[in-house]
């Protein structure tokens, strides 16, 4: 007597569809959790007034580049980290000579390079002397003998009698200053971490649903 066993359906060929489709919605999965979260980290900081510029320094990439992998990953990230992360935490900020902080006023104009101008800058592109004032309540003061032109911006005075001449403060002076905290970009990722598992269990029953 020949005794046959035969298996059907074929136990391998199902572990192998099974580790295909856990492969696709694993992927899925991160992908949607990778573009949802460059998403959201790209709203708040266009929402706190930072910027679209800043906010399109929020960047996407998945893993693996092509195909589908148990192990697949995404990675979000800033290609200005450094400003993005500043306005994350909040931190105190101080000078790192230990001195003072010059805060531009609107009579100093914006940099040609872009952002603040320093005090540097600006003696350099208006030819005048910045001159510091001492002031024990408030910050102290740095101020030019100048007079404001039509766009409220400081600049030489073209009277040779010193007719409009006028002291304009140009910075105002501080020993630090505290950052206001504008964005919570963990709350984000916490949110895409917590949605991953859901979105990967939904994945692979519509795949062996649909594979039935």
């Amino acid at each position: 007597m020949r005794l046959k066993l035969e298996i059907s359906p074929d136990l391998a060929a199902l572990m192998q569809a099974e580790i295909a489709a856990g492969e696709k919605a694993v992927t899925a999965a991160m992908r949607v959790a990778g573009a949802g979260l460059k998403s959201a980290w790209r709203g708040q900081i266009t929402g706190a007034g930072l910027g679209t510029r800043l906010g399109n320094s929020i960047r996407l990439a998945t893993y693996p580049k092509g195909g589908e992998s148990l192990n697949a990953a995404a990675l979000v990230w800033s290609n200005a980290p450094v400003i993005v992360g500043a306005h994350d935490a909040g931190p105190l900020i101080r000078s790192r000579q230990g001195f003072w902080l010059a805060i531009p006023t609107p009579a100093a104009g914006k940099s040609t390079r872009g952002g603040r101008i320093t005090p540097g800058e600006w003696e350099r592109r208006t030819g005048l002397r910045l001159r510091f004032i001492y002031r024990r309540r408030g910050p102290s003061l740095l101020v030019a003998e100048g007079r404001l032109n039509s766009k409220g911006r400081a600049v030489a005075s073209r009277a040779k009698t010193g007719r409009g001449l006028t002291t304009v403060p140009i910075f105002l002076l501080v020993p630090q200053v505290k950052l206001r905290k504008r964005l919570d970009l963990a709350r984000d990722a916490e949110r895409a971490m917590d949605g991953v598992p859901g979105r990967i269990a939904a994945n692979w029953v519509d795949r062996g649903s649909s594979g039935m």
